[in-house]
C-alpha cells in the first residue's frame, strides 16, 4: 500500500489540475496566437508562474485500493497485484486465468 501522503499529494494535483485547466488552456491559446517572439516570451513566463503541480503532466496513474503507481492497468484503474486476487475471487466481470 501506498503511503497516506503519497495519495494526499495525488489528490493535491488533482485539484490543482482542475483549478488551472481553464486559465493554462487560454494561456497556452495567446502563445500559438501572438505573432512576435517577444509577445510569446512574456505570456510563456506567464504561464511558468503558475504551481507546478497544476500541469497535467505531473499526475500519475494510481490504483483506487492501494494507491501503487506501478503495474497499473488502466482499464481497470487496478495494480497488477490487485488485478489478480480480484480476477481470482471472480470479481472483475469477464476476466479468467488463462491455462494452456
Amino acid at each position: 500500500m501506498a503511503k497516506k501522503g503519497m495519495r494526499e499529494r495525488e489528490a493535491k494535483r488533482i485539484r490543482l489540475v482542475n483549478k488551472y485547466l481553464e486559465q493554462r488552456r487560454t494561456t497556452k491559446q495567446q502563445i500559438s496566437r501572438s505573432n512576435s517572439f517577444d509577445e510569446q516570451l512574456k505570456i510563456q513566463q506567464k504561464l511558468q508562474r503558475f504551481p507546478r503541480n497544476s500541469s497535467k503532466l505531473r499526475l500519475r496513474n494510481r490504483c483506487w485500493m492501494t494507491g501503487r503507481s506501478r503495474g497499473f492497468y488502466r482499464d481497470f484503474g487496478l495494480s497488477r497485484h490487485v488485478l489478480r486476487e480480484m480476477a481470482h475471487e471472480c470479481l472483475l466481470p469477464g476476466v479468467t486465468k488463462s491455462s494452456w
